[in-house]
């Protein structure tokens, strides 16, 4: 909640409980009279002006907030208002103000109106995921800056995959270049699962263009066909159209050319693309030729593969060795601890192999916070028995957030001696990332900040 991202001190005096039972009855527009000599009960300017919030006690207009069948009447009172919103203001008392007793405001929900209000009459920002959005649109047309800018914090932290997306095209809607930046770093760095979410149906055509067109986009080509279907079924939808394969194509129009179809994996078009029924029998033999020709035919689609993003590696240790009694691996867990201080997406880790000639490891990896799990993968490995690192990755990229500690663990099955890191840093500047780390309790095979295993971070940031 909004309380835990803006703390805020409580007033020492006792009528604080007082001020917030008025908050309270006044969220809901009961309109208690207060007691006589009320003023008399609250010290302060702001806690005598919080009684006034919502209520009809000297109110001077009203507000008809939301849309036909989903109107609030709402009480306000011209001089508070005016002296927290220049548009209230110029309304009220500027050269073209109109003495109107009933204001009506169809487009803001009453909740986000509501939440201004109570930033304005308060000095209170209480914010909820469900109506963040709508609170953001009533600052912006308001101009309640500070509030505004509450909102996009707001947005900012609680954003992941699931919700880049819709947060994308709002931002763009309100011109917010900073959260626009934030949600291009998830879809970017966490493609697969943005372009799976709901969320991604619910987005409009010029949102669904841009994203389609990103050369940074990291996801395999016919994840981003099967979720430009998938919008299009809901498009359909929406328009009212029959749920038929041309409707589809019709709504996505010029955009499913942006779609990199000639860069898919020969598999994946054959038995995903080409048999979708989207595709004309021209275009899809052209596509086939893309494949095996010599002389390939000029096609509509892009055939450039996207570039994608390229991960960076975090090296804690200053050198690494083997010795005959160790490093051993028999079921037990290898684990260490690290904080940064930027949002980072972990793809994956660095792991040491076989320091007596080539070898195959089985590799759970882990990623945790708190105790509770992230990500996990188990998978395999092949190490050449030099001293290189080998990648182990994740099914997905997990978002890790600034300035909290995760566990990184790893439990591994094969060629019992290995290398094994020395002279480790507890900070380690990576780029423009900083990242920290402590030894984990989870550790039982010995690794640590001084030595062992998980050398390496590779992330997206």
């Amino acid at each position: 909640m909004a309380a835990d991202i803006f703390p805020r001190k409580k007033p020492a005096n006792s009528s604080s409980s007082t001020v917030q039972q008025y908050h309270q009855q006044n969220l809901s527009n009961n309109n208690l009279i207060p007691a006589p000599n009320w003023q008399g009960l609250y010290p302060t300017i702001r806690e005598r002006n919080a009684v006034m919030f919502n209520n009809d006690l000297m109110a001077d207009v009203h507000f008809v907030v939301g849309p036909p069948g989903g109107t609030q009447r709402l009480p306000g009172h011209k001089y508070v208002l005016a002296v927290g919103s220049s548009v209230f203001h110029a309304m009220f008392y500027g050269e073209l103000a109109e003495d109107k007793d009933e204001i009506r405001i169809p487009d803001v929900e009453p909740a986000a109106f509501l939440a201004m209000l109570k930033y304005i009459y308060c000095d209170e920002i209480d914010l909820a995921a469900d109506t963040v959005l709508a609170t953001l649109y009533a600052a912006k047309k308001y101009i309640v800056p500070h509030l505004a800018r509450a909102c996009v914090n707001f947005l900012e932290t609680s954003l992941s995959a699931k919700n880049a997306c819709v947060l994308l095209s709002q931002s763009c809607l309100f011109e917010e270049p900073d959260l626009t930046q934030r949600c291009w770093e998830v879809i970017d760095a966490q493609a697969e699962l943005a372009l799976k979410s709901e969320g991604f149906c619910d987005i409009d055509f010029q949102t669904l263009e841009s994203i389609l067109r990103r050369e940074t986009l990291n996801a395999k080509e016919i994840v981003v066909f099967e979720a430009a279907l998938n919008w299009a079924e809901v498009e359909c939808q929406r328009q009212d159209l029959a749920l038929s394969i041309e409707n589809k194509r019709k709504v996505l129009g010029k955009a499913l050319y942006l779609i990199r179809i000639p860069t898919m994996a020969l598999d994946d078009f054959a038995n995903g693309a080409a048999q979708s029924g989207v595709l004309t029998l021209n275009e899809t033999n052209d596509i086939f030729l893309w494949y095996t020709a010599a002389k390939k035919p000029e096609l509509q689609f892009v055939s450039k593969a996207r570039k994608g993003l390229v991960p960076q590696r975090c090296h804690r240790f200053q050198s690494c060795a083997y010795r005959s009694n160790q490093w051993r691996y028999r079921g037990r867990c290898d684990s260490i601890q690290f904080a940064v201080d930027k949002r980072v997406f972990i793809a994956g880790f660095g792991l040491y192999g076989s320091s007596c000639g080539s070898a195959e490891y089985s590799a759970k990896i882990e990623l945790k916070r708190q105790g509770v799990v992230l990500g996990q993968n188990l998978s395999k490995y092949f190490s050449d028995g030099s001293s290189n690192t080998f990648p182990v990755w994740f099914e997905y990229p997990v978002q890790i957030e600034p300035d909290t500690f995760y566990t990184a663990s790893v439990i591994l099955d094969g060629n019992e001696l290995s290398y094994f890191g020395q002279e480790g840093m507890t900070e380690v500047q990576c780029g423009k990332v900083t990242v920290q780390f402590q030894c984990s309790s989870d550790s039982t095979n010995g690794t640590g900040v001084q030595g062992g295993q998980i050398p390496e971070l590779i992330f997206y940031a």
